[in-house]
């Protein structure tokens, strides 16, 4: 996790750390104002397709967030995010299929349930460390599709068939389609998201989070209750992964046991450290990584576009071992350096 702590003490500087001066937080500002205008302009100029992309793109951006909460920044490494994945989507749909309940109160429903699941999880998972923890996460993955087909439950999660969802209208009095409301709503959804991820590592326990990742027995000594703050994050970063798999389900109208395999666990892991691990902008660009550059490869060669895939992420990693993340750090030493020329 050296590679996270890194990330998350320089990067802090460029775009998620306290600034020193009024001129930089302006800058941060004024990037982030533009950033969202962007978002905002699109859906009105791209097909709906794309717009379904983008909008899936803010799905996993915030699933990444989440893994992202426990590994870059706890220390606690996951293959098991499918799960939690899959629990928010089928709690979304049952709510919907089922219960005929309006799609906006899936969101808290999804985030309440993955958060104890987390948690609960979170506690047995503290006697693991490492490959250890990552095995016990992998068998949850593999685990979970399994029973979601299983018998007992089939009237809920309707087996191997799934559930299929009605996509939501726009609010009356909103001109806007079906999609375009959904990405609007998704939106919100993911920057509010993002914002108490950001607020939440300045705080104490955020403090407390990188302490246990960067020294456990360090964090100890200084009081730290360092059981408590693993399943706590756990449980947070399982409540993110919650609320992403419940907009995803919404926004895909649709739920099958086969569409949360270890796959999806792995994608969430290679978005990660895609986008830079310890840093939550990165997110957004692991997501549109995992979404797009399938697709991509696929152009390339349909006959061997896993072979292209997997080269493309090699390729990526040699050049860009931080990820996105350590582009930005070289950035900034290379700038210093001809600050320091010029000085």
């Amino acid at each position: 996790m050296q590679q996270a702590s890194e990330n998350s003490i320089e990067l802090a500087a460029i775009l998620g750390g306290t600034q020193s001066t009024e001129r930089s937080v302006d800058l941060k500002l004024l990037g982030g104002v533009a950033v969202l205008i962007i978002a905002a302009v699109l859906p009105f100029v791209l097909h709906t397709f794309f717009i379904f992309q983008m909008t899936l793109v803010l799905v996993y951006a915030i699933a990444i967030i989440g893994l992202n909460l426990l590994t870059g920044f706890n220390g606690q490494f996951s293959l098991g995010h499918a799960a939690f994945y899959a629990i928010g989507a089928y709690t979304a749909a049952i709510m919907m299929d089922k219960g005929d309940i309006s799609y906006v109160w899936t969101l808290p429903a999804s985030a309440t349930i993955c958060f104890i699941f987390g948690f609960l999880f979170g506690l047995p998972a503290l006697r693991l460390e490492g490959i250890y923890l990552a095995l016990a996460t992998f068998a949850l993955s593999i685990a979970t599709p399994q029973i979601l087909k299983f018998s007992l439950f089939e009237h809920w999660t309707g087996g191997v068939q799934g559930l299929v969802i009605t996509k939501p209208d726009a609010p009356a009095g909103l001109p806007l389609t079906q999609d375009q409301w959904l990405y609007f709503f998704t939106l919100m959804v993911t920057v509010a998201l993002y914002l108490v991820a950001k607020n939440l590592i300045r705080t104490r326990t955020g403090r407390a989070m990188m302490a246990i990742r960067d020294n456990p027995l360090a964090a100890r000594s200084m009081g730290i209750n360092t059981p408590l703050y693993k399943a706590l994050t756990f449980g947070v970063s399982g409540l993110y992964t919650g609320v992403a798999g419940a907009l995803g389900a919404i926004v895909v109208q649709f739920v099958a046991p086969d569409s949360f395999t270890i796959t999806l666990s792995v994608a969430l892991v290679v978005g990660l450290v895609v986008g830079g691990v310890g840093w939550l902008p990165g997110a957004f660009f692991g997501a549109a990584f995992i979404l797009f550059v399938p697709n991509v490869a696929e152009h390339f060669s349909k006959g061997l576009s896993g072979a292209t895939y997997g080269l493309m992420l090699v390729v990526l990693m040699l050049v860009m071992p931080g990820g996105f993340a350590g582009v930005l750090r070289l950035l900034r030493i290379r700038r210093e350096a001809v600050s320091a020329q010029n000085g």
